[in-house]
């Protein structure tokens, strides 16, 4: 199948798409762009994007969060943005020139995302979680470019990519402990392209972008490919389920480090309607 594209070349990095329900008029897509400092939005009614910017030259990921507004993942920590729109930087987790760069929402409304580092080092990021009330924790490390996380249907197991790793892989879900047990679900070693964002649909597929590939993957519970989405972008970030009845997958893109003219349509938003749907139940942050 064919992504259609939606948008101009709207972003520099496109990245971390997410429908919420509380957002816009009955549900909306947010998206970010990354190295902008900035978030977009999408009215699916009118087709209008609004841009919003946040206190930080990075927004890596952007999440809904009870009662309104957001859960952000800023450049070196988090922020939080009000129902009213206000938007306020937690204190900052560390120095090195290291970045966030994906998460979500896990079952127990805490917010989940991994880091890298600008200059791509090897094991030099973490994973970290923000807890319902404000704290911050690394929950692990030797991460290199942490990636797409999703949760499946169930809540049982989370689907988590460390790119330059070329897997994806699975964990547990643990109330006490949180993600454990982490093993491989698919080495994607075989296939163009890198591993990059993910999602989850409603009868537990994984749908991954692969980045540098212009498509995006859907895996069988075993691992197997199901599906294969052609984007005419080659840099395809992420994917997300959203719009009427969530069966629109919405896939970012990136022009970042490419010469300019090359790859016109990169940076631009793209969707297609699988014939599935994602999952019904929305996770929020619960802070």
């Amino acid at each position: 199948m064919h992504a259609a594209r939606l948008t101009d070349s709207l972003c520099y990095h496109g990245e971390g798409p997410i429908w919420s329900a509380s957002w816009g008029e009955g549900g909306a897509l947010r998206f970010v762009d990354m190295l902008a400092g900035s978030f977009l939005e999408l009215d699916p009614a009118s087709g209008g994007i609004t841009r919003t910017e946040v206190p930080s030259p990075v927004v890596a990921c952007v999440r809904p969060r009870r009662g309104g507004g957001a859960v952000l993942a800023l450049e070196k920590g988090f922020g939080l943005q009000e129902p009213d729109g206000t938007i306020t930087a937690l204190p900052a987790l560390w120095d090195e020139p290291v970045r966030m760069n994906e998460g979500a929402v896990a079952p127990d409304g805490t917010f989940w995302c991994g880091s890298m580092a600008y200059d791509r080092t090897e094991g030099a990021a973490s994973m970290w979680r923000l807890g319902t009330d404000g704290t911050a924790i690394r929950a692990w490390g030797d991460v290199t470019i942490s990636n797409g996380l999703a949760m499946s249907p169930d809540h049982a197991h989370g689907y988590y990519v460390d790119t330059p790793t070329g897997r994806v892989d699975v964990l547990d879900w643990d109330e006490t402990a949180g993600f454990v047990g982490r093993r491989t679900f698919r080495d994607l070693g075989d296939e163009d392209g890198h591993p990059d964002g993910l999602t989850v649909d409603a009868e537990g597929r994984v749908w991954v972008a692969m980045n540098g590939a212009g498509r995006a993957l859907c895996l069988e519970s075993d691992g197997t490919v199901a599906e294969r989405v052609e984007v005419d972008a080659r840099q395809v970030t992420a994917c997300t389920f959203g719009g009427e009845g969530l069966t629109t997958l919405y896939l970012t893109t990136s022009r970042e480090n490419l010469p300019e003219g090359e790859d016109p349509a990169a940076g631009s938003l793209f969707a297609v309607a699988p014939g599935v749907s994602g999952i019904a139940e929305e996770l929020v942050f619960g802070g």
